[in-house]
């Protein structure tokens, strides 16, 4: 508590862990409530150096907040750091938005979102999935994140160890 007081910091007690792990396992149930109740809600993380964290939070918020002003929605953001290094954070941000009568204009919003979020991301040198993986959603992303030779090095990951293509195909590289 020391070494925290000194550099500003405050300490917050171990009441917010223990209510984390209380209520960790709840969110899919409130995401099922949620839309039912006509509201869809998504999360997207991001790796981030010290220096990026503020300006990726505030602008990766911003633009998910006014994401679908097209169409005269708000969207409810908030954010944390749920990881911590010593070059940088881990920014966890979760997304409300209200789902549309029509299925396909709800996916369209998503992928309005889930893109304008990534690009930003991507912008201040984040990663685009952290810890949560690559898969179908951060896919087109992955290649402006790794570069030329950090594709070219899974590829050859994926070619030296899964030969057939049998692990996973299509969920990090296209086929």
């Amino acid at each position: 508590m020391e070494i925290i007081r000194a550099h500003g910091g405050l300490m917050t007690g171990t009441a917010i862990g223990r209510m984390w792990k209380k209520s960790r396992f709840y969110s899919p149930y409130l995401r099922n409530t949620l839309w039912e109740a006509g509201y869809a809600l998504d999360t997207l993380e991001t790796a981030i150096p010290w220096s990026e964290v503020m300006g990726t939070a505030e602008d990766t918020q911003k633009v998910l907040r006014e994401g679908l002003e097209d169409v005269g929605e708000h969207i409810l953001v908030f954010a944390h750091l749920s990881h911590v290094y010593l070059d940088g954070a881990s920014i966890y941000i979760t997304y409300l938005y209200r789902r549309a009568n029509d299925a396909e204009e709800t996916l369209r919003r998503w992928q309005v979102l889930k893109g304008a979020a990534s690009r930003v991301i991507l912008a201040h040198g984040g990663t685009i999935s952290h810890q949560h993986g690559v898969g179908l959603d951060h896919a087109r992303y992955l290649a402006a994140e790794k570069g030329p030779l950090g594709m070219q090095t899974l590829e050859a990951v994926i070619r030296l160890f899964d030969p057939d293509g049998m692990m996973n195909p299509g969920k990090l590289l296209a086929n």
